[in-house]
């Protein structure tokens, strides 16, 4: 899990704990994304749960995962859908997802979960064509930042009046709040953050979980 600047080690300690523990499934992967090279990646329990809840809270059938790494988030979100849900799962990485794919069989959600390994641009753009209109209930993005704002304008076009948004990584470990943060990717969220905040095509709000979760629901 990203660790965030902002919250203190104390307070992250918190919040794990009372998150509860994973499955013994969910630790094997959690332990086995921890010897990858990029630990930082997955997110943490805590987020887990709220992903979870938001899915349920929507009702959701149909999902969109920009960014899958290891497939924690993907058990989350597939996890948390009826038997019918269906979840497409947008990442370039065969490497990663091939560790995604052991656990989501293993956890018997594979059959909820089609893997689309291209650029998430050139998926999206697909699905606009190729879906109905309208017909997701929720994405989550949490992939290359410089992308950001193309996936949550695609994602818009796709999701159904009253679905939601959730964009990972919103606060940057901080950086976005450094002025003298002029990076690539630190403008790009920071540019994502002030646009769909100011978005009258949705209700926003900038959650302080984890690396900050943006959320954005879609208005009628």
């Amino acid at each position: 899990m990203t660790r965030s600047s902002f919250i203190t080690d104390d307070v992250r300690r918190y919040l794990l704990d009372t998150a509860g523990l994973d499955s013994e499934l969910v630790q094997e992967l959690r332990a086995e994304t921890l010897n990858t090279e990029y630990p930082g990646m997955q997110i943490g329990r805590d987020q887990g749960r709220f992903l979870a809840l938001l899915v349920e809270l929507l009702g959701a059938t149909k999902a969109i995962e920009v960014g899958v790494f290891t497939g924690y988030s993907s058990l989350c979100i597939a996890g948390a859908m009826p038997e019918h849900g269906r979840l497409i799962a947008c990442d370039v990485s065969e490497e990663w997802t091939s560790i995604a794919r052991r656990y989501w069989e293993r956890a018997g959600l594979a059959q909820r979960i089609e893997l689309r390994l291209a650029p998430a641009l050139t998926t999206l753009d697909q699905l606009i064509t190729s879906e109905p209109r309208e017909s997701f209930d929720f994405c989550f993005i949490d992939a290359d930042k410089q992308n950001y704002d193309g996936y949550y304008e695609r994602c818009l076009q796709l999701l159904r009046p009253g679905g939601l948004i959730a964009v990972d990584n919103a606060l940057w470990g901080g950086r976005v709040a450094r002025a003298e943060d002029q990076s690539l990717d630190t403008l790009a969220i920071r540019a994502l953050n002030a646009k769909v905040l100011a978005d009258e095509r949705v209700t926003a709000s900038l959650v302080p979980m984890g690396d900050g979760v943006l959320l954005a629901r879609k208005r009628g």
